[in-house]
């Protein structure tokens, strides 16, 4: 099984920034390795669905950002310590959600995430 972390949320006042955590451990049923993996943030604001942030593929360079947050946010990961990272600038009373860390074994893209954290609270003050 695998299990997905998040760490990092917090409050911030409008125009500062965070860097989120998510430490990957376990494996699948599958037995495929995370370097096979694609990696994502999503984020939820209260009262909203739930939406995409941005990808990664694991084992390459492959990006992908939400409108609303390219330019600002930056996702990133540590291949040795299965760890993927969001950093957040410019942050905006916007942002505000529990963001949550995903995970699919196979394909890359906006949905289709087989794994999910338990998700990390940013807050976002004006």
């Amino acid at each position: 099984q695998v299990q997905l972390v998040e760490s990092g949320g917090g409050l911030v006042q409008a125009g500062g920034s965070l860097r989120l955590s998510c430490a990957a451990s376990g494996r699948a049923a599958s037995g495929r390795p995370f370097n096979n993996y694609a990696m994502a943030w999503f984020r939820q604001a209260p009262g909203k669905e739930r939406e995409f942030v941005a990808s990664v593929r694991w084992a390459g360079s492959d990006k992908n950002y939400a409108d609303s947050v390219k330019g600002r946010f930056t996702i990133s990961r540590d291949g040795a310590k299965n760890t993927v990272y969001l950093q957040m600038n410019n942050l905006q009373p916007e942002d505000t959600a529990v963001y949550y860390c995903a995970a699919r074994e196979a394909g890359w893209g906006r949905n289709g995430y087989d794994y999910w954290g338990q998700g990390t609270q940013v807050t976002v003050s004006s």
